[in-house]
């Protein structure tokens, strides 16, 4: 007894937590659950009001299914408890995120007094989540000098006329986001903006801005989206355009093909890119070479790409063939299925004629790609194993229907292609079922 009592009061004395520097207990206290950092009010005195002081409110789906759990779900239960917890906390607040969970709302009045109440503290970094309909965001908003970064989910994004910019704002989510029908004159001033992400948004096209620092650029299923607009800053080094649909369903898009979409891109050195959108800039004539090569380019991703589609074939060997320093290429093929019918015949002559790529990949290093073992995509494999000296792995994902004999046959064929690095790894990862 008497060493248990000596063990006690040694981890009291140590008391590891407490003697941590403030920075590190508040540290760790943003890493956990909103509910169990109010929980720690029990621990000691010194420990009742920390919570109060915290700079990082994380009020996100998880805190909003606590509520409904413990019978406070609706309109007033919602607003009272996130009342509650803004009137208690004291002091800045740099980090909020709100979840706005679906219940019935007459207006969005309360929440607009929630967001004045958060913005009046300083906040640089806000996060809102809107599970209900189409929330119109209000005007402070726009005129919040402190904000760096903002994410806005299911929002109506309408400045008043007098608005010139979020001038300090370094990254904006944009996702389910209606910019209204009325085109902005006047760009809309993003001096110190560098990270841009459209997700799913409408009118986009109505989207003016000016970010002459904009570095990375993420435009994923946004019809009418003014792609040539969005791409005017000298600095993107980082690119996505997934439209994820068919074309035709993006009637607003400028007609534009390769050689000018790269001809704003000359810093670039990731590109992401979905096959419909190659297929739309493969549309017209793709010349062989174009007039300036891709020479920051270092990673290529092709996502929902299917080779035997002539148009997009050509639109992916035109970009390996400009790309002299490309080191890690990624592509994500696309499993037909079986009611679709698709004469990959073409897309396999060209891949077997003489001088179809032309062009070593020198420095070429990673290949990851994911097939469901057609004869375009077997051969395009060869091909690259062909054309490229200084390859070290080549990772294949097998999708579509588990066929063990099917995988074997393809693996031993892949086995015996002519390849120009003698330190070529081949990795087969599992198929999927």
């Amino acid at each position: 007894m008497e060493n248990h009592k000596r063990r006690f009061l040694d981890c009291a004395e140590e008391d590891i937590i407490n003697n941590l520097a403030e920075h590190l207990i508040d540290s760790i206290l943003e890493r956990l659950p909103f509910q169990d950092v109010v929980r720690t009010s029990i621990l000691s005195k010194n420990w009742r009001y920390r919570w109060t002081r915290m700079r990082v409110l994380v009020l996100d789906k998880h805190f909003s299914k606590k509520i409904a759990k413990n019978g406070a779900y609706g309109r007033n239960g919602f607003i009272r408890i996130i009342n509650q917890v803004l009137t208690l906390h004291k002091g800045p607040i740099s980090k909020f995120s709100l979840h706005i969970p679906k219940m019935y709302l007459y207006s969005f009045e309360e929440i607009d007094q929630l967001m004045l109440c958060v913005l009046k503290n300083s906040v640089r970094e806000f996060v809102l989540t809107n599970s209900n309909r189409h929330y119109e965001l209000p005007s402070y908003v726009f005129s919040c000098l402190e904000l760096r970064r903002l994410e806005l989910h299911n929002c109506i994004f309408r400045p008043p006329p007098e608005f010139k910019g979020i001038f300090n704002v370094e990254t904006l989510f944009l996702k389910d986001i209606d910019f209204g029908v009325n085109s902005w004159e006047t760009p809309v001033s993003l001096p110190h903006l560098k990270r841009l992400c459209l997700h799913t948004c409408t009118n986009v096209y109505n989207f003016n801005i000016k970010a002459r620092k904009l570095k990375t650029l993420l435009l994923i299923s946004c019809p009418h989206a003014n792609v040539i607009r969005l791409l005017d800053s000298p600095c993107l080094t980082v690119v996505a355009i997934s439209f994820q649909k068919r074309i035709k369903d993006f009637v607003r898009v400028e007609r534009m093909n390769i050689s000018l979409l790269l001809s704003y891109l000359p810093k670039i050195e990731q590109f992401y890119v979905d096959g419909h959108f190659i297929k739309f800039l493969s549309a017209g004539y793709i010349p062989k070479w174009l007039s300036h090569a891709n020479n920051s380019l270092k990673h290529l991703s092709l996502l929902y790409f299917h080779l035997g589609d002539l148009d997009q074939l050509h639109g992916a060997l035109c970009l390996l063939r400009n790309s002299p320093n490309l080191k890690k290429l990624h592509m994500k093929l696309t499993h037909m299925p079986r009611f679709m019918h698709y004469d990959v015949g073409p897309a396999s002559n060209h891949l077997e004629a003489p001088g179809c790529l032309d062009q070593t990949l020198k420095r070429l290093q990673t290949v990851d790609i994911s097939l469901e073992g057609s004869i375009p995509e077997q051969l395009f494999i060869k091909l690259v194993l062909a054309h490229s000296p200084s390859l070290k792995k080549l990772i294949i994902r097998p999708i579509g229907p588990h066929d063990a004999q099917k995988w074997f046959n393809i693996a031993k064929d892949i086995m015996q292609f002519p390849r120009a690095s003698p330190n070529a790894e081949t990795i087969y990862l599992s198929p999927k079922p």
